[in-house]
């Protein structure tokens, strides 16, 4: 009979592997697996349809469905935490904000090799055979739960881990094992907020209607990084400057206080550009420059299309008289129809009545229907009847 293998020897590992923080919770159903599955009835994980595709459900319902025989989840957590970006840059409107954990090197890129070293190094300590899976956010792993229940922190009501000496601003990975464990961590309290509600009451397009509850469809991250089409008209004014992520609400939460400076300089951004990038940049993109300015960065799961998207709807709300030009170039020609819809959309935000020209020619141009909408309801706003969307 094998003995268990000692948990304090896998959480020294963890450290020299250099993860921040490391835990151990058997491989049991999520604690708040009904809460996921009313998530998904209300259709609160919106354009995410992955995460209710029923192969996807039965993984969550079931880590042995994953790995059969699966015992062990070895929750890790990095800190991504560098600096607080000065005021006068975030609040710049003349540049597009990302948010913290992109401004770096992209996480898989660092966790994942760890987490396999861990996983083979697991496999060499053994005295038997060991299965393994790893995951740095791409698992059917309710992974903030599980690490909850392995005590690496509470669920927050912005939905985020906190932890109670370092903040929320940490990667989470997990090794999924067949190895089973002498001890296992004790969870943490479900949630430490108390009254507080400054997340809840920050959030610029009220994406939370309730408590630990994230309507996903109103998320700002969602919006800019998820969703690859049109932004809903009502929520583009709330959306501010940020044009990859949002960190309003961690920014505001009291734990954030004990946020630990990160020691991988990786994740560190190179210049004040990298984390606020100036809008009139971020317009002039193609496919080439966007490939070769966030190499290595997570921001390139946006992709071109869809960041330069983003940044047409931040210069709508930037009040950067400026910015109208490069605004209507893109309306007048850039490959993309979605781009061309919200330029429009941001090219009214700017020049108001002086934009109907250029609305009305690329209306009765364009060649797509969608964006012919889009640009006919931006002209309606605008006061101009009649408007052609066919």
């Amino acid at each position: 009979m094998t003995l268990p293998f000692p948990a304090h020897r896998i959480r020294a590992q963890a450290q020299v592997l250099g993860f921040n923080l490391v835990g151990l919770a058997p491989a049991h159903p999520s604690p708040h697996l009904q809460a996921y599955l009313d998530w998904l009835a209300a259709r609160q994980n919106g354009p995410m349809g992955y995460m209710g595709r029923p192969d996807r459900v039965a993984r969550r319902r079931d880590l042995n469905v994953i790995l059969p025989g699966a015992q062990t989840l070895i929750m890790v957590g990095l800190d991504y935490h560098t600096l607080r970006l000065p005021r006068a840059v975030a609040e710049d409107p003349a540049r597009g904000r990302i948010a913290a954990y992109a401004w770096g090197r992209d996480y898989h890129a660092l966790m994942l090799p760890r987490l396999k070293a861990l996983a083979g190094w697991l496999q060499a300590e053994s005295a038997a055979p060991v299965a393994s899976r790893v995951y740095v956010d791409t698992g059917a792993i309710l992974e903030r739960s599980h690490a909850q229940q392995a005590g690496l922190g509470f669920i927050g009501k912005n939905t985020m881990l906190i932890h109670r000496r370092r903040g929320s601003d940490f990667f989470l990975g997990e090794v999924l094992s067949s190895l089973v464990c002498d001890a296992y961590d004790t969870p943490e309290a479900p949630s430490l907020c108390g009254r507080c509600a400054r997340c809840l009451n920050a959030c610029p397009t009220q994406a939370f209607p309730q408590p630990y509850v994230l309507d996903a469809r109103r998320c700002i991250s969602l919006l800019t990084i998820e969703h690859a089409g049109w932004i809903d008209r009502a929520l583009r004014a709330r959306m501010g400057n940020w044009v990859f992520g949002c960190d309003v609400c961690q920014v505001v939460c009291p734990w954030q206080r004990f946020a630990i400076q990160t020691l991988e300089t990786d994740f560190y951004p190179l210049d004040s550009d990298r984390a606020a990038p100036p809008l009139v940049e971020l317009l002039e993109l193609t496919p080439q420059t966007f490939a070769r300015r966030f190499a290595g960065s997570a921001v390139v799961r946006a992709g071109r299309d869809q960041l330069v998207r983003n940044a047409c709807v931040a210069a709508g709300n930037s009040g950067q008289a400026a910015l109208a030009a490069r605004l209507e170039a893109l309306l007048r020609g850039d490959p993309s129809s979605v781009v061309r819809g919200h330029a429009g959309w941001a090219l009214a935000r700017l020049a108001g009545s002086a934009a109907r020209p250029a609305l009305r020619a690329a209306l009765d141009r364009d060649p797509d229907a969608d964006t012919r909408s889009d640009l006919g309801l931006t002209l309606e706003e605008l006061g101009l009847s009649n408007t052609k969307l066919s």
